[in-house]
C-alpha cells in the first residue's frame, strides 16, 4: 500500500525534491525485521528536512509490497523526477537459489521463489543509476538472511554500492525467534527531525551510526562511496539529458504484448580486488605529523606508506573509482574494529576527502571534511587543535568552489555553525561564510 504527502515552500532552483520510502519483508516466520516500524518516524520528518529542499517533497510511502513490478514502477517514477531524490529502504536482502543475486525481499517471498517474488538489486541500481550525478541518495536499513550474508561480509559494500550514493547499514540476520528493529532508520528520522537544516548525508551518516550504537559489531556501514562512485564536478550532467534518460527500457529487460522478459543480470560482485582489500587488521595511522626523531633513534616507516602511495597514484592518474574502492576497504575495516570516531575512521575519511578533492568534487570533499572536524570535536579535541582548524579550513576551501548554488547553499548552513566554534588562524573567514551563504539565498542573477 502506498500514500502521498507534499511538501509546500517556494521553489528552488534544484526545484521540489521526491522520496520513496519503502519498508518491506516476507509474511509470517520468513520475516527477519520488523520493517514497517522504521516508517513513522521518518514520515513525521518534515519533506523539506527529509530531501533537504526548500522548495518541499513529494513523500510517498510503499508498505509490505508483493509484486516485484509494482516497486518497479514507484523506482521509474522516482528515477524521472527532475529534482533531488532520497529512497529509503527497510527490509531485507536474500539471493535468489539459480544466480545467486541480491534481492530484497517482498511480502511473498520465500527461499525458493526469490527470484520471481523478490525485487533483484540491480533494478535498484539501474534504474537509479541513470540519473544525474549527485541527485539521488539510496539510505538503506538492511538485514540479510543466511544465504546474502556470507558473500555480502566478504565483499564488503561494494557488492551494493557500485552506481549508487549510498548510505546505511546491512546487518546479518538475527537469532531465531527474534526481529531485527530499524535502529538506523529511527536514529536518522531523529536527527533531521531535530536538525533546523539537514546536516550534509556523511555526517548526517555519521551521527546516526552512534546515535545507534553501530560500528563495532559486524554489520556493514554504508557510507556513501564505492566502486561506482565517479566523482564527477558539480555540473557534470544536465536536467534534460535525465530527463531523455528517463524515458529508456528498464533494467536488464524489455517488454512487449508478453510482459517482462527477463534478461541475464550482471553478477554480484564476489568480493573487491584482492589488491583493494587490507589484509588482516589494517595497522593504526599516524594522527599527526610526524616529528624529528630524538638524537641516537632511527625514524620509523610508516606503516600505511605503500597503502596510501597506491591510492594517490590511481587517483592522480585519474582512476578515481579505483582510489575511492581501496579507500574505502580499508575504512570499512577500520570502522569494524575500531569503531566510527576512532583515529582509524577519521583518518580514511581525512583520505576520502582528499580524493574528492584530486577528482574534482569540492562539495563532496566539504561534506567530508565537515564530517572530520565534527569527528574530532565529538571526541573532545579542542577547537584550537592543528588538526581541527584543519579540517575546518579544507572544508571552507573546497565549499568556495561549489559550483551549484543548491549544493553550496545546503552546506551553508553546518559550516557556518562549526566556523563559529572553529574561527581559524584567518581574520575574517566566518564573516566570508555569512556573505557568500547570503548570496546564495538570493534568487538567481540577481546582482
Amino acid at each position: 500500500m502506498g500514500n502521498d504527502r507534499s511538501g509546500t515552500g517556494a521553489e528552488t532552483a534544484s526545484g521540489p525534491g521526491y522520496a520513496l520510502l519503502l519498508a518491506a519483508g516476507p509474511a509470517g516466520k520468513q520475516r527477519l525485521m520488523a520493517a514497517a516500524a522504521a516508517l513513522p518516524q521518518l514520515a513525521a520528518v518534515s519533506p523539506a528536512a527529509l530531501l533537504g529542499t526548500p522548495g518541499g517533497a513529494s513523500v510517498v510511502q510503499l508498505v509490505d509490497p508483493v509484486d516485484p513490478q509494482t516497486v518497479l514502477t514507484h523506482l521509474r517514477t522516482a528515477a524521472a523526477h527532475p529534482g533531488p531524490v532520497l529512497v529509503h529502504l527497510a527490509g531485507q536482502l536474500t539471493l535468489d537459489a539459480k544466480q545467486r543475486l541480491p534481492h530484497l525481499a517482498l511480502a511473498r517471498t520465500t527461499p525458493r521463489t526469490a527470484r520471481y517474488t523478490a525485487l533483484p538489486w540491480h533494478w535498484l541500481a539501474a534504474e537509479l543509476g541513470r540519473r544525474p550525478p549527485g541527485s539521488t541518495v539510496v539510505v538503506a536499513d538492511l538485514v540479510a538472511d543466511e544465504t546474502a550474508w556470507p558473500p555480502l561480509s566478504t565483499a564488503g559494500p561494494s557488492a551494493l554500492a557500485a552506481g549508487l550514493t549510498l548510505y546505511g547499514t546491512v546487518a546479518p540476520a538475527p537469532s531465531k525467534r527474534r526481529l531485527a528493529t530499524p535502529d538506523y532508520s529511527r536514529a536518522f528520522a531523529g536527527l533531521l527531525r531535530s536538525a533546523a537544516e539537514r546536516p550534509p548525508l556523511a555526517l548526517l551518516h555519521q551521527r546516526a551510526v552512534l546515535e545507534a550504537g553501530l560500528g563495532p559489531g559486524p554489520e556493514l556501514l554504508l557510507d556513501g562511496s564505492g566502486p561506482g562512485e565517479t566523482y564527477p564536478p558539480p555540473d557534470a550532467a544536465s536536467g534534460v539529458a535525465a530527463a531523455a534518460r528517463a524515458g529508456q527500457a528498464g533494467p536488464g529487460e524489455a517488454t512487449g504484448s508478453g510482459g517482462l522478459v527477463a534478461a541475464s543480470p550482471p553478477p554480484m560482485p564476489p568480493a573487491p580486488p584482492e589488491s583493494f582489500r587490507p589484509v588482516g587488521r589494517p595497522p593504526a595511522p599516524r594522527r599527526h605529523a610526524p616529528r624529528a626523531p630524538p638524537p641516537g633513534w632511527a625514524p620509523v616507516a610508516d606503516p600505511l606508506a605503500s597503502t596510501h602511495a597506491a591510492i594517490f597514484e590511481a587517483a592522480n592518474a585519474g582512476r578515481h573509482s579505483e582510489a575511492a574502492s581501496m579507500a574505502a576497504a580499508w575504512e570499512q575495516e577500520a570502522l569494524r574494529t575500531a569503531g566510527p570516531r576512532s583515529d582509524e575512521a577519521i583518518h580514511w575519511l581525512e583520505v576520502r576527502a582528499d580524493l574528492s578533492r584530486i577528482a574534482g568534487d569540492p562539495a563532496r570533499a566539504c561534506e567530508l571534511w565537515l564530517a572530520v572536524a565534527d569527528a574530532r570535536l565529538g571526541n573532545g579535541e579542542p577547537v584550537e587543535h592543528p588538526e581541527v582548524e584543519g579540517a575546518v579550513d579544507r572544508a571552507h576551501h573546497q565549499w568556495q568552489f561549489v559550483a551549484d548554488r543548491v549544493r553550496a547553499g545546503a552546506l551553508a548552513p553546518l559550516l557556518i555553525e562549526l566556523r563559529g566554534r572553529v574561527p581559524g588562524r584567518r581574520p575574517g573567514a566566518l564573516e566570508a561564510v555569512r556573505r557568500r551563504a547570503e548570496l546564495l539565498r538570493a534568487p538567481a542573477g540577481t546582482p
